[in-house]
């Protein structure tokens, strides 16, 4: 379908005809410091989540790193430990950067200007060949959402899994399925020519949490998210597949 999952990792890869991109959602650069405001004190973990990523780089050899929204966590203008964080990384980085924005990164603009290699993309999304892409706190736009694939990030999606003896973990995991128009054209006030997936990212932040799309009651994050995803099934990073994700 154009974008596989990397095995074992919160990350895909994408065939944008003939450009190779690694797509990754809700990086959170900073989030620890988000977190000390909220009594939660962690060392920060900056350090492992660049090795992680510049590991994938090296991994699948990608002509371009796609993060869909969120590469930042805190809401302005990035600033102490985060700026740190996003400057080394993208330092390190050494294919371009697309960053397709997020709620996250209202104020990256000036900041990413220093990279010349960094595009920001408007909110509602863009598209590279067959391949849409939107963080997904905004509507697609109506050419995004013409693509083959729509990739978006922004819901973390997670499942809670309970074993024999009433036992239960949590685990981040996929959501894909088919793109029901019918949400995206009562939005837009448009007839559209949709029969693209959709799939919904894992965040690559593993401290960021998420919502947990098997519990009952559980409302999501994006405003197109249950009703734009048909037949939706949720998949484990290592490639398991749990089914439908509302009786997983």
């Amino acid at each position: 379908m154009g974008v596989e999952p990397v095995p074992d990792e919160p990350a895909a890869v994408a065939d944008c005809d003939g450009e190779r991109a690694l797509v990754v959602a809700d990086y959170h650069a900073g989030i620890e410091r988000g977190l000390r405001r909220q009594g939660v004190e962690l060392e920060s973990d900056a350090d492992a989540r660049r090795e992680r990523l510049l590991a994938l780089l090296d991994r699948t050899e990608p002509d371009r790193l796609v993060v869909l929204g969120d590469l930042a966590h805190a809401i302005g203008d990035p600033e102490g430990a985060e700026h740190e964080e996003l400057t080394t990384l993208l330092d390190a980085v050494s294919v371009p950067v697309t960053l397709v924005k997020g709620n996250h990164d209202g104020d990256l603009e000036p900041f990413l200007g220093e990279f010349e290699d960094v595009t920001v993309t408007p909110s509602h999304g863009t598209r590279i060949g067959p391949v849409g892409f939107v963080h997904g706190h905004t509507w697609p736009s109506p050419d995004v959402l013409r693509a083959d694939v729509l990739c978006v990030g922004h819901e973390h999606p997670v499942v809670r899994l309970e074993d024999e003896v009433g036992g239960t973990r949590v685990e981040r995991a996929w959501l894909r399925g088919g793109l029901d128009p019918d949400p995206f054209e009562a939005f837009h006030d448009l007839e559209l020519d949709v029969r693209g997936d959709l799939v919904v990212f894992p965040a690559f932040n593993d401290r960021s949490g998420g919502t947990w799309v098997n519990v009952e009651g559980q409302e999501f994050l994006s405003p197109f998210l249950p009703a734009g995803l048909a037949g939706g099934e949720a998949y484990l990073l290592d490639g398991t597949r749990l089914g439908d994700y509302r009786r997983v």
